[in-house]
């Protein structure tokens, strides 16, 4: 007798049997906390990018430096590196996580860049403020692989991809709705005041705590994970069969990260170069940069809404190298066409292209379960999405020079275009799972 006879026999009625495209309470508790954090994450992360010039403006006299473009450029690049070098600390999520549950590890990182963000936003000199954003991007490094794992774990298997793909998005609501908030108040908050809001996550913690569930895979493994050393995942990850495609996934990510401070994270500051230029007021300024960052963000939201399906139909290295290919056509066209020719339409017509492409960091959120098992999922999420940001701090470091030695952003940022060129020729270092189930 089946389950379903069982039922119907002891009750007289039969049992439904639940949908396998429909989330029970505790799945749809799972995706709107691991939703909400990545959203939070994406919230805090946009922040320096819309006020670098007059958070720098302010602060580069504090310390004895003079404020010029090349100036805001170059110290901005060294403030963003400082932070990727923060992201890469943040791999310690992943040994927590996989010893002590997703769930607290998840709530712990957001109270982290929560805190560090809003303190920001009170510095009253460079190194003030450079130390708040390598303490806030330690939570922010961790939410992504904590959601990401989380959720990957909790969703049933026949719509885990698209699931991933809409968590993914979640950032870029974030993105979003900072952008409304600073185009909206940006003038009257100042810059020390977006940085408070920014820690408006701390409070999502909450929420989190008594909602969302932990995962059973992560439970049914804990007995086995007591009885194994702290670091037992990272050497795990780090030996065969394993070690090949997370040296393969490092260098993939790398790729993406470069691209993402190149591609979206300076946009608002060239479209503030090109107003001022133009002869804008400060209001009109604020505006147009935060309809830049909300049109990247935007289409950014359709890519990951279309990951899934891209993925399913040309494979998850398919899905990657088309992307890799959006980001080359938005960036040379962005900054090696719009941005020297002074033009903000030209400038507009290409940032949905660079939207897209953008896209690109939620094929790994689909893609990174997939390749290890539970016992050292976490781990090897964070392990990769964590310390690819140090690897690609020292490109920003190389960015940042030529901004500072060219006196514009036009050939630094373009030259990124080659490391998306690069990513398309190593696609194949990271197995091909489509089609394949979540391993144990």
């Amino acid at each position: 007798m089946t389950i379903n006879e069982q039922s119907t026999a002891s009750t007289g009625t039969p049992t439904p049997t639940p949908t396998p495209n429909r989330l029970t309470g505790p799945q749809r508790h799972a995706f709107w906390g691991s939703f909400g954090g990545w959203a939070m994450d994406g919230f805090s992360w946009t922040i320096p990018g819309l006020v670098l010039a007059p958070a720098l403006t302010a602060l580069l006299p504090a310390s004895g430096i003079p404020v010029t473009p090349d100036n805001i450029g170059w110290h901005g690049q060294v403030s963003a590196a400082v932070f990727l070098l923060g992201w890469g600390c943040a791999f310690i999520w992943g040994p927590i996580a996989d010893r002590f549950g997703r769930k607290p590890a998840m709530m712990a990182s957001i109270l982290m860049y929560g805190v560090f963000t809003a303190l920001a936003g009170t510095a009253t000199h460079l190194w003030e403020w450079n130390t708040y954003r390598f303490l806030a991007a330690v939570g922010v490094g961790g939410e992504w692989a904590m959601a990401g794992t989380l959720l990957s774990e909790v969703i049933p298997e026949r719509v885990r991809a698209r699931f991933g793909g809409l968590m993914h998005s979640a950032a870029y609501f974030g993105v979003l709705a900072i952008s409304v908030i600073y185009l909206l108040a940006g003038p009257e908050l100042g810059w020390r005041g977006m940085f408070f809001v920014g820690g408006l996550p701390a409070l999502a913690v909450f929420l989190i705590r008594r909602t969302t569930p932990e995962p059973e895979r992560w439970q049914e493994d804990t007995s086995s994970q007591q009885a194994r050393s702290f670091w037992q995942p990272v050497v795990e990850v780090l030996s065969p069969p394993y070690r090949a495609r997370t040296v393969g996934n490092l260098l993939l990510l790398v790729v993406c990260v470069i691209g993402l401070w190149a591609g979206s994270t300076y946009v608002p500051t060239a479209m503030t170069g090109l107003s001022e230029e133009a002869g804008y007021s400060h209001a009109a300024t604020v505006r147009l940069a935060s309809l830049s960052s909300m049109t990247v963000a935007a289409f950014t939201i359709l890519g990951c809404f279309a990951v899934p399906r891209i993925a399913a139909r040309m494979g998850r290295r398919g899905a990657l190298a088309s992307l890799f290919a959006l980001m080359i056509v938005g960036i040379v066209g962005a900054y090696g066409w719009a941005y020297p020719h002074h033009s903000i339409a030209l400038l507009f017509a290409f940032l949905p292209v660079l939207g897209l492409g953008g896209a690109s960091f939620a094929v790994f959120t689909i893609w990174l379960p997939e390749q290890y098992p539970t016992r050292m999922r976490a781990t090897a999420f964070a392990f990769t999405t964590t310390f690819s940001r140090w690897v690609a701090a020292g490109g920003t470091f190389l960015i940042g020079y030529g901004i500072h030695a060219t006196g514009s952003l036009t050939l630094p940022l373009t030259l990124t275009a080659t490391v998306f060129v690069i990513g398309m020729l190593l696609v194949h270092l990271a197995p091909e799972t489509r089609s394949t189930a979540l391993p144990s």
